[in-house]
């Protein structure tokens, strides 16, 4: 990269911000040059229009958790990194919303709504380093969906830096509109090929007073899966429900119950009552962990999540049963009573491949999706979507309008968008 741009760089944020991008900045084995870490929103968005106008691919990191996320992009100059862009700014908790930057942590924003006994109810991967840009970006949420929705029914606003450096706001507390878009339900799970996410305004729910979680060995994979559908067709106020499969054990089922001690007493004893004769026992709440324990070394491991319907969570552990015989491989998944779930397949490289293109086909044969979201370096080519169907023209479209000149994240989403 060229000295002239490195010092306009340097010019934005100050000379302590721009570096030389080393090997542990590498994004999906592309190598970027330049790491630049503004200290505001009008920093950032002046790096992005910089960046936009000289033709350079920008992107964009928080915590740096999930850069393996998604296809490697088509190239990388820029790492724009929203590391110092980290204030929780206004935490208004008597209307339960909470405004936060882009660049802090999840665990940090969770800490200072705990002195007022609310949370972000939001489980995802890896708290301690996962930023709120990085999370609302790849739209990674856990068992706690279940009862407070996913992270497009808890943000009510947004604002954004779009590649002509542009800072757009939309939602709660807004800014600026603008028109025609729904800004904070399109960025999110956008994996940062639209815009930068700057700052976010979350609704927020009460801690709970009390919870308790338990488990169940309902014996086969269909006694689980009719033992979720029974709790979810009950009158159970359960927060969370997941079964946990794995090569060679019984499956197990988990749910959490939260609320005051008499109101759990009588949920156990419900959920007991339901799940007769299985053998029920109170679990460790650390059972919550099943899906971020799948990443414990996972070098030559494919990682995938897995998007089905409630009703075929079956027939799919049946589909990788079958094939675990055809190819000889081992393999656990955690799935959520909402159909999503996340599947760790352990084998050579050559053998990942062949099983998760039959996987992917087997699941998108019944309106599902397998995306990948680790793989081996030495495993074959492999998109990591999947078909996508009619809405890639329309996503192109967007995509045209808001990043015509393919600034960020070139080629990462869907369809190489």
């Amino acid at each position: 990269m060229t000295g002239t741009i490195e010092e306009h760089l340097r010019s934005i944020v100050g000379n302590e911000h721009v570096r030389a991008a080393s090997a542990a900045d590498v994004v999906a084995g592309v190598q970027p040059s330049l790491i630049v870490e503004p200290g505001n929103e009008k920093e950032l968005a002046s790096v992005l229009r910089f960046s936009n106008e000289m033709g350079l691919a920008v992107i964009p990191r928080g915590g740096g958790t999930k850069m393996g996320w998604g296809n490697p992009p088509a190239r990388a100059d820029v790492i724009l990194s929203t590391a110092r862009l980290n204030k929780i700014i206004e935490h208004v908790w008597a209307d339960l919303t909470v405004t936060v930057e882009a660049g802090c942590t999840f665990q940090k924003l969770q800490e200072a709504l705990a002195q007022h006994g609310q949370r972000l109810a939001l489980d995802p991967l890896w708290p301690e380093q996962a930023t709120i840009g990085g999370v609302l970006s790849t739209n990674d949420s856990g068992a706690l969906r279940l009862r407070f929705g996913a992270l497009r029914d808890l943000i009510i606003g947004i604002t954004l830096a779009l590649p002509d450096g542009t800072l757009a706001s939309s939602g709660g507390k807004v800014v600026k509109n603008v028109a025609g878009y729904d800004l904070p339900k399109l960025a999110t799970g956008a994996y940062g090929t639209l815009c930068v996410i700057t700052r976010a305004i979350f609704r927020l729910h009460p801690l709970p007073r009390n919870s308790r979680s338990f488990s169940v060995l309902a014996g086969s994979v269909e006694e689980t899966h009719r033992l979720m559908h029974a709790v979810q067709d009950s009158q159970l106020a359960h927060t969370a429900l997941q079964a946990r499969f794995e090569a060679s054990f019984a499956p197990v089922a988990d749910v959490l119950f939260e609320g005051s001690e008499a109101g759990l007493a009588a949920q156990e004893s419900q959920f007991r009552s339901i799940a007769h004769p299985a053998s029920v026992s109170e679990a460790n709440p650390t059972v919550w962990n099943a899906r971020q324990e799948l990443w414990n070394s996972s070098e030559s491991s494919a990682i995938a999540k897995i998007s089905i319907l409630p009703g075929d969570i079956a027939k799919t552990i049946r589909a990788i049963e079958n094939t675990a015989g055809l190819h000889r491989f081992h393999w656990k998944a955690a799935v959520q009573a909402t159909g999503v779930g996340w599947l760790r397949v352990d084998g050579a490289p050559e053998v990942l491949h062949a099983v998760l293109t039959k996987l992917r086909a087997e699941i998108e044969s019944t309106g599902g999706s397998l995306v990948i979201l680790h793989r081996p370096a030495q495993m074959p080519p492999f998109d990591a979507w999947g078909e996508v169907g009619d809405a890639l023209s329309l996503m192109r479209a967007v995509k045209q309008q808001l990043d015509p000149a393919g600034t960020l994240n070139p080629g990462r989403f869907v369809g190489g968008i």
